[in-house]
């Protein structure tokens, strides 16, 4: 398993690429489908989803399981849903049920776009606010 340094490290460096990308992103908003023909737009997109969906991912594979090896919580066997319920648990996330709504907004970010983008536009705005939710769990796990 990554010491918890190593998970940080990786992270830190995502989210200080969202945040340097954040309100350009945020500029654009509301997105429409029309931003889509927009090559600036569409860079500045694509660079928020690839990290959006690697700071989830991290989180959920890496940060998640580390953390609970610190506190002696956690076992190899665990699936995520059981390291969800186990954070829930230790009041280290609101609910299980939020960081699964999370990662169904990473994989219609990433599935369906570019094909839907009605769709994106709407998931793109949802991603904005999951970010900073997000980013507020890293911070309180991490900061003990």
């Amino acid at each position: 398993m990554m010491t918890l340094e190593h998970v940080k490290a990786e992270l830190d460096f995502h989210f200080k690429h969202i945040d340097a990308i954040l309100p350009i992103i945020k500029a654009y908003l509301p997105l429409s489908v029309v931003d889509f023909t927009d090559v600036e737009k569409v860079t500045t997109i694509d660079s928020f989803v690839l990290r959006f969906a690697k700071i989830q991912d991290k989180m959920g594979d890496k940060l998640f399981p580390t953390v609970l090896a610190e506190v002696g919580e956690y076992k190899s066997n665990m699936s995520l849903l059981d390291v969800l319920h186990r954070l829930e648990k230790l009041e280290l996330i609101a609910s299980t049920d939020l960081w699964l709504d999370f990662r169904k907004l990473r994989n219609s970010l990433t599935h369906e776009y570019p094909n839907n983008r009605a769709e994106i536009v709407q998931a793109i705005g949802l991603s904005i606010t999951a970010y900073q939710t997000m980013k507020d769990i890293y911070t309180s796990m991490t900061m003990k």
